[in-house]
């Protein structure tokens, strides 16, 4: 591994470590010391598209999600939504991700010759969704909230499938306000303070 990915991965389990208490939780990064987490890509060809793309993201989004928290609640904002709470939706809203991309070739034309260059596919295999396979892989270690599993749940928002299915956004939005900035956050990380990797 290299040192960013090492200093990535410190950083994490250090936020973990002094943010969360909750039962469960060591199982939860034990999990993912077994899977791929700490060196997967955050996508296959968009945002953070690298190795260690997805601990990355996922420290981006906390890095965002607390500043909206604080600018929606102020200084107190920890009265609203607890700095555990907000670690763990940020750091975990995309554990679904786990084990998910593979390495593989494919030929492209550079300057008039083929060439095979590496690139990140797509191998699922719990094909539970996005949003709600965070949850249930979540749940099946340490409980979360209520406000907890919809933050992770719709922080894809009208990316997600199930909402151009017809599911309202407003009504959750409304309810859980949270979720809302949860998803913000993540759109900020990935378009403001992320990049692709282009072939």
């Amino acid at each position: 591994m290299d040192e960013a990915i090492e200093d990535n991965k410190s950083i994490f389990l250090d936020l973990v470590k002094n943010n969360i208490k909750r039962e469960g939780i060591d199982a939860l990064v034990e999990y993912l010391e077994k899977t791929d987490f700490f060196t997967a890509p955050a996508s296959t060809r968009f945002h953070s598209n690298y190795v260690g793309g997805l601990c990355k993201h996922s420290l981006n989004v906390f890095e965002r999600f607390v500043k909206l928290l604080k600018m929606q609640y102020g200084e107190q904002w920890q009265q609203q939504f607890s700095l555990e709470s907000a670690t763990i939706v940020a750091l975990f809203h995309d554990i679904c991700k786990v084990d998910t991309y593979v390495e593989d070739v494919k030929n492209v034309k550079q300057n008039g010759t083929w060439v095979q260059v590496p690139y990140y596919t797509t191998n699922d295999k719990l094909p539970y969704g996005h949003g709600e396979k965070s949850v249930y892989i979540i749940n099946g270690f340490m409980r979360l909230t209520r406000e907890e599993a919809m933050c992770i749940n719709w922080h894809m928002g009208e990316y997600d499938v199930r909402a151009k299915g017809g599911v309202s956004l407003t009504d959750i939005y409304y309810k859980y306000p949270n979720a809302l900035l949860t998803h913000i956050a993540d759109n900020m990380a990935t378009y403001l303070d992320e990049t692709i990797n282009k072939i």
